[in-house]
């Protein structure tokens, strides 16, 4: 089964809006573990428009399943990491402003500095994953690195599934083979949906887990966030 982490973001975004503690962040994180996620996912960003360096901190002690933190490994966030020391930290090329992530690693232009980062967090037994497109060269320069596991970059799958274009699935196939040869472990995240989940791990051999955030919780609003994560983890099974 294929682990479900939810990326708690947008409740620290709503939260945000009005200042004071409404949604409780660390409410949502115990409620969503409690009704079966196997995970929390957090994405700090330099200007903690949603989810705060606090909140990471906050977040240590109420989750008990998969901590993960993900982030452009810029020294701050480096420190941040370190400090906390989740079961995972996944690396996001990200700009500082960027409203939401948009690229994967080039793993083989930036491979000494990857190699450098992921042996840091390593030496700290803190499981190393790196965000990538679905493209075989930037697999083979992510084993390169040292990392642990990949994050495939999945919206463009998502893009082409809502066109009904299928074949939109097969350059991912293609680097999840790739990454199973090399022994890596393979994740996933980025508009994966209620809609599109079951036909992206149903063909994607040995995905360990998915990190679901915005659809996840827009889903929730009209379904409720305890039926919509049963029927996330449904669909996974």
């Amino acid at each position: 089964m294929t682990k479900l982490s939810v990326n708690i973001n947008k409740i620290a975004t709503l939260r945000n809006s009005r200042g004071g503690n409404v949604p409780n962040l660390l409410v949502v994180a115990t409620d969503v573990q409690r009704f079966g996620a196997e995970g929390i996912t957090i994405h700090p960003r330099p200007d903690e428009r949603h989810i705060r360096y606090q909140d990471a901190r906050d977040l240590k002690p109420i989750v008990y399943t998969e901590y993960n933190i993900e982030g452009n490994p810029v020294k701050k966030f480096m420190d941040l990491v370190l400090e906390v020391r989740p079961t995972q930290v996944t690396l996001v090329p990200d700009a500082d402003d960027a409203l939401t992530s948009s690229a994967g690693w080039n793993t083989i232009k930036h491979k000494d500095f990857l190699v450098e980062v992921i042996s840091e967090f390593k030496r700290n037994n803190i499981r190393t994953s790196i965000f990538i497109d679905p493209v075989v060269e930037m697999i083979d320069g992510a084993k390169n690195t040292g990392a642990d596991r990949i994050e495939l970059y999945t919206e463009e799958f998502a893009h082409q599934y809502s066109l009904g274009n299928e074949k939109g699935i097969e350059a991912y196939v293609k680097a999840a083979l790739r990454a199973n040869e090399l022994g890596l472990g393979i994740n996933a995240g980025h508009d994966l949906s209620l809609d599109n989940i079951k036909f992206f791990k149903d063909n994607i051999p040995n995905l360990l887990e998915v990190s679901i955030g915005h659809a996840l919780i827009s889903e929730s609003l009209y379904l409720g966030i305890e039926n919509v994560v049963n029927m996330y983890l449904q669909k996974l099974k």
